[in-house]
């Protein structure tokens, strides 16, 4: 499989790779040992926050002191009785033209309690995501062009990167909001989203989007069917990394779920495989801060590395994937990364991966750090959601809704 960012310098032999040293985030900048929990909690933890925040994803804006949003519709009979729809648009700033984004919600129709519920950014607009004639036709932007147009009725429910009916079904509910609601996904979109609104800020797109999730889960704060204590975050690619980043930003995040995110996600950079920093700030530079790009031929004065990204999540649970035909975004660097944010998993009391051996193809690992490598290629397909639902069952311990058929709910 070929990538629109390879160049002849791309690198898929392991032979190749060369010898790199990771940072040890369990070292202080001062270079003095991080001894205890207390010690991560209360002070190294934020020195690599901070780290990201100016060397990667750029510095966003503080919380707003309130949020504004509207609940636009309400049904309780939705997808033939199986759940409940909800849809809400969130405002950025004040004013009726501001930036905003919409929430589309499915929570199961049989729920008795707030349920927990799994957060994603979606690349193709809320109408895809499900066959609903409910949903609310958004405007969506043309890759090519770069302008926007109403959504068209024939496109319902043509994407297949979710599986919400079976999500519903093992008890949980599920939100997604368009990522270019925030903001659009074009060298040059920067002026049609959010960040404008934050001219202080140093953050690229990557940050932008993160700062979407973070508003949607304020208003998942205020509503009454949803346990938000119980809610995850999860993206694909470039959402992936975005799903990485909000994590480690929000706290209030209970589990991360990041699928194939490669490159200024979940792979180490240090690696000399598939996709480097090199790539992404040649094709993607408005997606990250402007000191990223001085990290394109000197990786190895990067101060941090991703596996310290997946160390911000501690000791909250955390599940990475890789594809077999997706070598472009390293698996394997992927999986290594997972290994090396161990130490911090450890010392906070929970579980690293328990191996340091790639595991076989199919062969998910489920700790409270989880991974797996599977058949196929860069995408979200029903066996990663099969994966993603049997590790909220471990972690985020969702009851079966009445009338759950679902032979797996009980886990």
């Amino acid at each position: 499989m070929r990538f629109g960012g390879e160049t002849a310098a791309t690198n898929y032999d392991e032979s190749r790779v060369g010898s790199y040293t990771l940072p040890d985030p369990l070292i202080f900048n001062d270079g003095t040992p991080v001894r205890s929990a207390q010690d991560w909690t209360n002070r190294r933890r934020a020195e690599i926050l901070e780290l990201f925040a100016a060397n990667v994803y750029g510095h966003g804006p503080a919380s707003p002191a309130s949020l504004r949003y509207k609940a636009i519709d309400l049904d309780r009979h939705a997808l033939g009785g199986k759940a409940i729809r909800k849809q809400v648009t969130i405002w950025f700033s004040s004013g009726e033209d501001a930036p905003r984004e919409d929430l589309l919600i499915y929570l199961p129709a049989g729920a008795t309690k707030p349920v927990p519920l799994i957060l994603s950014l979606n690349f193709t607009g809320n109408r895809m995501v499900v066959n609903d004639p409910g949903v609310h036709l958004p405007m969506v932007w043309d890759e090519r062009t770069h302008l926007a147009h109403r959504a068209a009725e024939a496109s319902r429910g043509s994407s297949d990167q979710f599986q919400v009916e079976e999500t519903l079904a093992r008890g949980y509910g599920f939100g997604t909001i368009y990522y270019q609601d925030i903001e659009p996904d074009f060298n040059g979109g920067r002026q049609y989203g959010i960040r404008p609104l934050f001219s202080a800020a140093d953050w690229g797109a990557i940050g932008a989007w993160a700062y979407g999730l973070s508003r949607a889960m304020d208003y998942l704060e205020k509503d009454a069917d949803v346990d938000a204590h119980r809610v995850a975050v999860m993206g694909h690619s470039r959402l992936g990394k975005t799903a990485l980043w909000a994590g480690a930003l929000d706290p209030r995040f209970a589990m991360v779920l990041s699928s194939c995110s490669g490159e200024g996600g979940a792979s180490l950079s240090r690696r000399n495989y598939g996709e480097t920093i090199a790539d992404l700030v040649r094709v993607f530079p408005y997606w990250f801060t402007p000191n990223y790009q001085k990290y394109a031929d000197h990786v190895d004065r990067l101060p941090v590395d991703m596996h310290e990204l997946i160390a911000l999540i501690a000791p909250r649970p955390v599940y990475i994937t890789g594809a077999e035909e997706d070598q472009w975004a390293d698996p394997r660097g992927e999986f290594l990364a997972a290994v090396a944010a161990g130490p911090v998993y450890r010392l906070l009391g929970t579980q690293d991966l328990g191996t340091d051996q790639m595991p076989p193809l199919n062969h998910p690992i489920q700790h409270t750090i989880g991974f797996h490598y599977r058949t196929g290629k860069h995408e979200v397909t029903a066996y990663d959601w099969e994966q993603f639902l049997s590790f909220a069952d471990l972690h985020l311990r969702a009851q079966p809704q009445s009338g759950t058929t679902s032979a797996t709910a009980s886990r």
